[in-house]
């Protein structure tokens, strides 16, 4: 296969019956728009929960700023690197084409559980106990050594694997899903693996993939020739984007919030900077390496002093209306970020990154991460945050209580999914264990829906025999 071919093939051949007329990566993103899990983002919170208020954004408009960036800053790369268009490459895997990187930016997010990064932590955390306490109960009565506890513990684990966004969102593409007889939405490899951040398996890398998924996604890279760890220009640039949207989006929401104030009393307040500090300490970014916290904090007062001239800038020209100033301060980070991606080599393979002077901008990553931690800090550790986080936290485990008995619980799971479990289980390999499979049910719930079966189960409110789930 050539280099287009190779991008633009599919797992299964695709049944397009009349309609012939629209390109491959068009067919993607329709699909993609189209489907029921990009739907659900409209319900599934960003940072502030899902229905706080008509103003923030949930996953869903997340997604699509992530989309127009993406798109914008793929054209822009195409026009300083003329080598990365699908014409000019060498290689399937070091090409940048727009509606691609579009298509990955708009799926990113699709694994993302109810409850936001909270509802990912809760839900692993019940598959790392499970493991524990079938582990316990593999061994009682046994005088096991650490070597054989181990080796029971990792067959387990094994089996129930775990919960990640980023595994599950390949859960979803290239199996939950449905179209047709097939499962998945049957996209083509380059979306794929532009939507591929980890490109490991879950066994190596926590945010790698399921072993079902991970075993088609290795076979593209395989077929690609990509070398081990290294991921497409179109899923470096989203995975960049992405960080770009988070660092002025969120900060936007917050400020409008007022959670954040953008003075120098609180732009400087020492416990605000300590825990930034903090943050970016629990950072595992080659460009933090050996950074000692009073390294940060100069970094941190730096980037803060910058945002704080910015705004200042701004306001007057926005005629001192805070909510223009928002917008335009906003709009210069996105501008700025942008404007300084390029491309680099690195170590046999090639990179997209922010560049200066043909070189890594390692201080405008630092910049980005600063903003992104400063976002987290104010918002993710304010009070109504975290009792929102406490109660999604209950709810979570309470549906879990409630469906993990595949006795007593398959009158209250929708038929399709226990049809779609008895299929599952006839095959040679199945995917599913009943555990995995309910973890995947209660990860495509929306925040209000997980909630409205949460009162169904336990809470004053119910529904009636009327409710469409």
């Amino acid at each position: 296969m050539n280099i287009q071919q190779l991008r633009q093939h599919r797992q299964f051949p695709d049944q397009t019956g009349y309609e012939t007329n629209r390109a491959t990566f068009e067919r993607d993103y329709s699909r993609l728009i189209h489907s029921p899990t990009f739907r659900r983002l409209q319900g599934k919170s960003q940072v502030f929960g899902a229905g706080t208020g008509d103003y923030y954004r949930t996953r869903l408009t997340h997604s699509l700023e992530v989309a127009q960036i993406a798109r914008e800053a793929a054209r822009s790369l195409l026009r300083t690197y003329p080598a990365v268009a699908t014409e000019n490459a060498e290689h399937p895997g070091l090409i940048i084409d727009p509606e691609v990187v579009e298509c990955a930016a708009i799926c990113h997010d699709f694994g993302h559980p109810p409850f936001g990064h909270k509802g990912e932590e809760v839900l692993d955390g019940i598959l790392e106990n499970l493991i524990e306490d079938k582990t316990r109960e593999a061994l009682k009565g046994q005088t096991a050594s650490a070597d054989q506890t181990e080796k029971v513990r990792a067959a387990l684990r094994d089996k129930y694997e775990h919960f990640e966004g980023n595994a599950h969102n390949f859960r979803l593409m290239l199996f939950l899903e449905k179209r047709e007889n097939l499962d998945g939405l049957n996209l083509s490899d380059a979306v794929l693996l532009g939507t591929n951040k980890y490109p490991f398996p879950g066994t190596v890398n926590k945010k790698g993939l399921y072993r079902h998924e991970w075993e088609y996604i290795s076979e593209i890279r395989s077929r690609w020739s990509i070398p081990p760890g290294k991921r497409t220009f179109e899923a470096q640039l989203m995975d960049l984007c992405d960080d770009i949207a988070y660092s002025a989006h969120d900060l936007e929401d917050g400020i409008k919030a007022g959670k954040i104030e953008v003075h120098e009393h609180f732009l400087f307040d020492s416990n605000i900077q300590r825990l930034i500090v903090d943050k970016v300490l629990t950072l595992e970014d080659a460009f933090w390496k050996y950074w000692t916290p009073e390294q940060i904090q100069i970094k941190v007062e730096e980037v803060l002093t910058s945002f704080l001239n910015i705004w200042k800038t701004k306001l007057p020209i926005c005629d001192y209306d805070p909510s223009r100033t928002r917008r335009e301060v906003k709009a210069h980070w996105v501008s700025l970020f942008v404007g300084s991606l390029g491309v680099i080599e690195e170590e046999g393979w090639q990179k997209v990154t922010f560049v200066q002077e043909e070189r890594e901008d390692e201080d405008m990553l630092r910049t980005v991460s600063v903003l992104k931690s400063f976002a987290w800090v104010t918002m993710i550790r304010d009070l109504r945050v975290q009792r929102l986080q406490k109660r999604s936290a209950w709810v979570i485990k309470r549906l879990w209580d409630a469906f993990v008995d595949p006795v007593t619980s398959k009158s209250i799971i929708p038929g399709d999914w226990l049809r779609r479990f008895d299929r599952d289980q006839q095959q040679q390999q199945p995917i599913w264990t009943w555990e995995h499979m309910i973890i995947d049910y209660i990860a495509g719930m929306t925040d209000a829906y997980a909630e409205k079966i949460y009162n169904e189960l336990y809470g004053l409110k119910v529904g009636t025999i009327y409710d469409m789930d």
